[in-house]
């Protein structure tokens, strides 16, 4: 074999990620999220970039390798143009001391930038422009004022890796913050352990996006998990702020995290975006799932969350003309009697508990919410999805719901399940449990849903009806109207709940 058959691989493609909070960018991803930005600059000497969030150096790398191309005609001599576009245009930040070296020893081809090997020969120090510097959570009442993490948690010895990422945590870089950067770009940690109910994650890449716009950039290019759409721990106010920004010109987004990073599974997919700074007006929106792709342009603050496909929210809207209640208003909150997932029949009582592990007695003493459900009938649903995280399974389907079951009078529920409705009668509780099983209802739940999670803000795009009457998938698109393309678009995403 001679050199020219030889595989020689990249090795920035070949690194394992760090963890499932720290995801590393392949080259031809990276590569993808810069053909976003106006080619011209790549010829500007005097653009500016920043990767605030450097892993493995691969942005600052690929950005390198553009301004190389670019700049010949300004800078004909090698050396020169090298020692320009690493001192005066490309700045990183890195999350750890590891990825700093590592970062440097991609741009500079020496893990110092002072170094014998580097290639830059005009630093003076060994950072360079990749900077990182261990600095501590600002710890107020056991949380970090800045980034929210808990201080049991995260309070470390001095040397130790205390995940105070620099660029969410004021700390000052060689004046690196009074500087005006053209490109602001990179792909930050999606989320960190607060060690809550059920050692919860809490998501900590909005912070980045926050910082990133506080700095105002021409443009900013990242990529994050694409939960902020619909869920997320505690970003009702990243959502709205994102859906009402005028200046987001491109979203590309994918259902399945592994159509964008092979080998990473991440609940509810991951988007990357452009964010214009001279850009006001509709966002070009493109959607992925097992290499198809749909376009459209149209503005995201269409509703108060986004939905990821436009058949969707056209759909969406000709069953909202009908201006009916949405059955998020009668579904129940987390825990609907009070009991958690681990409470189990007594043996004793008047009232039969359902739990995860069957069912039995339990005393009325027990109930602490939900005493309105007791004496009715009841429909419940499994308050975890039936796909995994939220995904479409290979052939691009959901199921969404899990189990859907009624319940009679005396019979309560764990948390394991929530209670989508309860009448006087078993009539009517029949006809609500046919109604959720239809493609159409759980089609319009799952325009919610980018996670395990089943709740009552999950229904909030399905209308209630009269449930006197039995409901089919045929009567409910005749009711709304809906065209055969609409028909087939929901059929071809739902499967048939067995």
């Amino acid at each position: 074999m001679n050199l020219s058959q030889q595989h020689n691989p990249d090795v920035l493609s070949c690194l394992a990620n760090l963890s499932s909070e720290e995801v590393f960018t392949p080259p031809k991803l990276a590569n993808e999220l810069l053909d976003l930005l106006p080619v011209q600059l790549w010829s500007d000497k005097n653009t500016r970039f920043l990767d605030p969030m450097c892993k493995s150096g691969v942005f600052l790398r690929e950005m390198a390798k553009r301004l190389m191309n670019g700049l010949q005609k300004d800078f004909p001599d090698l050396q020169e143009r090298i020692n320009h576009i690493f001192t005066k245009q490309l700045f990183g930040i890195a999350i750890t001391e590891l990825t700093s070296f590592l970062s440097r020893r991609s741009i500079y081809c020496s893990k110092t930038a002072n170094g014998k090997y580097s290639i830059c020969n005009k630093f003076q120090d060994s950072q360079g422009n990749i900077f990182f510097s261990f600095i501590t959570h600002a710890w107020k009442n056991g949380v970090c004022l800045h980034c929210g993490v808990r201080e049991e948690r995260y309070k470390r010895e001095k040397g130790s890796e205390t995940y105070a990422y620099n660029f969410i945590h004021p700390h000052e870089h060689k004046g690196l913050s009074s500087m005006q950067f053209d490109v602001i770009i990179g792909n930050p940690p999606y989320q960190l352990s607060d060690e809550g109910h059920g050692k919860s994650a809490m998501p900590i890449y909005h912070k980045f996006v926050r910082q990133a716009k506080a700095l105002n950039p021409r443009y900013m290019v990242m990529i994050i998990p694409s939960r902020w759409f619909a869920g997320g721990k505690g970003l009702g106010e990243f959502r709205k702020e994102m859906l009402n920004d005028q200046r987001m010109k491109t979203l590309v987004d994918f259902l399945d995290s592994r159509d964008c990073f092979p080998n990473v599974d991440i609940a509810g997919g991951v988007c990357y975006f452009l964010w214009d700074r001279e850009h006001f007006g509709a966002c070009e929106v493109s959607s992925t799932h097992k290499g198809k792709i749909t376009k459209s342009v149209r503005q995201l603050n269409e509703f108060q969350t986004f939905v990821r496909f436009d058949s969707a929210a056209k759909i969406i809207k000709e069953i909202q003309k009908a201006g009916e209640a949405d059955m998020s208003t009668q579904v129940s909150s987390r825990k609907p009697f009070g009991l958690g997932t681990n409470q189990r029949p007594t043996g004793r009582g008047t009232l039969m508990l359902l739990s995860a592990e069957g069912q039995g007695k339990v005393e009325l003493s027990s109930i602490t919410a939900g005493e309105k459900y007791i004496d009715q009938w009841k429909v419940i649903t499994s308050k975890t999805s039936y796909d995994h995280a939220g995904q479409p399974d290979a052939e691009g389907k959901r199921r969404v719901l899990s189990k859907v079951k009624i319940l009679p009078p005396s019979f309560v529920c764990t948390e394991t399940y929530i209670v989508a409705g309860s009448f006087p009668d078993e009539k009517q509780a029949k006809n609500l449990a046919e109604y959720m099983k239809t493609k159409f209802v759980r089609f319009l739940i799952s325009q919610r849903s980018f996670s395990q999670d089943i709740t009552k803000s999950r229904f909030a795009f399905v209308p209630q009806q009269d449930y006197t009457q039995k409901w089919t998938d045929e009567k409910l698109y005749k009711k709304y109207k809906l065209s055969d393309e609409q028909i087939e678009f929901i059929e071809r995403m739902i499967r048939p709940m067995e």
